[in-house]
């Protein structure tokens, strides 16, 4: 039996001695976080809020095993938030779905959930009206043309069974509960409202595909609900990506057992609680990254310079190279070389200690 099937459904119920610890562990990290970002200004908390939600959109889908450029996804983010990185990477229309998903879930937190916004959510991550090679309904409740909607792994013929979603012609009385409830003012802690929502949604399943996607995005609204704030600093679907296979696991045990969802709540906040304390690195790395632009300002750099100065900051790939820099600026490896020890020269960039045809250079070390 499913959850879905047990008599009582939706009527969940859990132990509040066992979720009270961790749930004040947690909204005492978000006041904190909150009071540290209110500390910062403007210009670090835009960066802080760029990387953690570039991290947001990255991940989410990665959970689903789709992996998105970070150069469009950073690009789309800075069009849609009006910030000035410098020259803007085009973005694929799936990529900036995925933004838009995200940024009217968690920008527009105060607006009500409704059937229609879920549509065009759906409609965003499906532009083209497939998913991989299928065609699928898109903005629309899914029906059962092509089966029962299954969550199955395994290779052709050795398939297992996860979990089965309701029929489709229970999904427009499933969907009027769940909204509903969503939209209703109980007295409920907003953190915890967003762990049910989460299991909520997705074990209804009402979409073809990006299921996952839309409850991580409604359980980010209810999160920027629980902040009473927009601005997003930490990244559950970081935390998740992490610990994708326990996330998965956990969802499968509780959607197949009884309606006491104790286990997922306590796993929920665990992984939040390690989301925000994640939260201290990106700080660090925006804050790295403020410290170097102000050793910048005297220098002489070029807006070449400066995309491949951004690109060292943000997390390079591997080893910088001429070769690297020629072919990520369309320029010749004459040219990359003239760059690179121009910011030599002027104690930007350093030779790492392999020389020859195997040079490579790396950001000098500032004292802290």
């Amino acid at each position: 039996m499913y959850i879905y099937q047990n008599p009582k459904w939706p009527t969940f119920n859990w132990e509040n001695d066992a979720i009270v610890e961790l749930l004040g562990s947690v909204r005492h990290k978000q006041g904190l976080l909150l009071g540290r970002m209110q500390n910062l200004g403007f210009p670090l908390q835009e960066e802080a809020l760029l990387q953690t939600l570039t991290q947001d959109v990255l991940k989410t889908s990665e959970i689903e095993g789709e992996l998105l450029n970070i150069d469009q996804v950073r690009s789309s983010l800075a069009r849609r938030l009006g910030m000035d990185i410098g020259a803007l990477a085009p973005a694929d229309r799936h990529i900036d779905g995925v933004v838009d998903m995200l940024l009217d879930a968690t920008r527009h937190y105060n607006q009500p959930l409704s059937e229609e916004r879920l549509f065009g959510w759906h409609s965003a991550l499906f532009p083209t009206g497939r998913s991989g090679m299928y065609k699928i309904a898109v903005g629309q409740l899914r029906n059962e043309t092509a089966g029962p909607m299954q969550v199955v792994s395994g290779a052709m013929g050795r398939e297992k069974i996860h979990f089965q979603a309701p029929s489709s012609e229970k999904l427009p009385t499933e969907m009027t509960a769940f909204i509903q409830w969503f939209n209703d003012r109980q007295g409920l802690d907003p953190v915890i409202k967003a762990a049910i929502a989460h299991l909520w949604f997705v074990t209804i399943h009402p979409f073809d595909d990006g299921n996952g996607r839309i409850a991580r995005a409604i359980a980010d609204l209810q999160l920027a609900r629980s902040d009473n704030s927009a601005q997003r600093f930490y990244s559950m679907s970081a935390q998740i990506q992490i610990e994708r296979k326990h996330y998965y696991d956990i969802l499968e045990k509780t959607q197949k057992g009884n309606l006491d969802i104790t286990e997922w709540l306590m796993w929920f906040l665990s992984c939040l609680d390690r989301a925000l304390i994640a939260t201290d690195t990106t700080l660090d790395t925006v804050l790295a990254k403020a410290n170097y632009w102000e050793y910048f300002s005297n220098k002489n750099i070029s807006e070449r310079q400066k995309l491949m100065l951004n690109k060292l900051l943000d997390g390079f790939e591997g080893k910088l190279n001429t070769s690297k820099w020629a072919k990520i600026t369309k320029v010749s490896t004459d040219t990359a070389l003239r760059d690179i020890q121009n910011l030599v020269d002027q104690g930007i960039l350093v030779k790492e200690d392999a020389g020859g045809r195997s040079t490579s250079y790396e950001l000098v070390k500032l004292s802290r």
